[in-house]
C-alpha cells in the first residue's frame, strides 16, 4: 500500500511539473490581451479577446499593416501604464506625410480599406527615426496615436507583441487582418 501511495504521489508530480514546463513555454511565447475602445474599429471592437505573438519581432521586424499591442507612458486608473492596440503605418526610415485627410508612405498614397469613414485627421510629415514606429488606430477620429503627442512615435522596445488571433466573440474567432 506504501509504495503503490509513493507512485502516484510521483506520477502526480511529474504531471504538475509539465504543467508547469507548458506553461511558462507558453507564456514567454504569447500573452492574451482585451480590446479597451474603439480605437480598432472595425477591425477590431471593444471586450475582444486576442492573442498576441510575443516573438513576432524577436525573430523578425515590425512591418506595414502589422496590428500590435504596445506600452504607453498613459497612465490607467489603477496606475499601472496603458498598452494600446494600433496598426503600424510606418516603420524606422519611412517618410509619412497626412495631408488632406490622406496618408502618404514613402510619397505613395496608402490603400487603407480597413479604416473607418475613409478619414485621417491631422498634418503630419515625419521620417521615422531608427527603434521607432508610426502606429495608427483604424477609427481614426476615435483613436489616440502616433499623431498625438500623448502617444507619439512608438519605441520597438515598448511593443509586446504582433496580434495574431482574436478568440473571443466567437463567431470572430480567427486570425486577425
Amino acid at each position: 500500500m506504501n509504495e503503490k501511495v509513493k507512485k502516484e504521489a510521483i506520477e502526480w508530480m511529474k504531471i504538475i511539473a509539465t504543467a508547469l514546463i507548458f506553461a511558462v513555454i507558453i507564456t514567454q511565447f504569447i500573452k492574451p490581451t482585451l480590446v479597451r475602445g474603439e480605437s480598432m474599429y472595425p477591425t477590431l471592437e471593444e471586450n475582444d479577446y486576442l492573442i498576441i505573438n510575443r516573438m513576432a519581432y524577436k525573430i523578425g521586424d515590425p512591418k506595414d499593416g502589422d496590428i500590435i499591442v504596445f506600452s504607453t507612458e498613459l497612465l490607467q486608473e489603477d496606475g499601472d501604464r496603458k498598452d494600446l492596440v494600433k496598426r503600424i503605418i510606418g516603420v524606422s526610415g519611412d517618410h509619412i506625410k497626412i495631408e488632406n485627410s490622406k496618408v502618404y508612405v514613402n510619397d505613395k498614397l496608402t490603400n487603407e480599406p480597413y479604416i473607418h469613414d475613409n478619414y485621417t485627421e491631422g498634418n503630419i510629415d515625419i521620417v521615422v527615426p531608427k527603434g521607432k514606429i508610426f502606429a495608427m488606430g483604424d477609427n481614426r477620429e476615435k483613436s489616440l496615436d502616433s499623431r498625438y503627442e500623448d502617444v507619439g512615435l512608438v519605441n520597438e522596445k515598448d511593443v509586446m507583441g504582433k496580434v495574431m488571433i482574436r478568440l473571443f466573440p466567437f463567431n470572430k474567432i480567427g486570425k486577425v487582418n
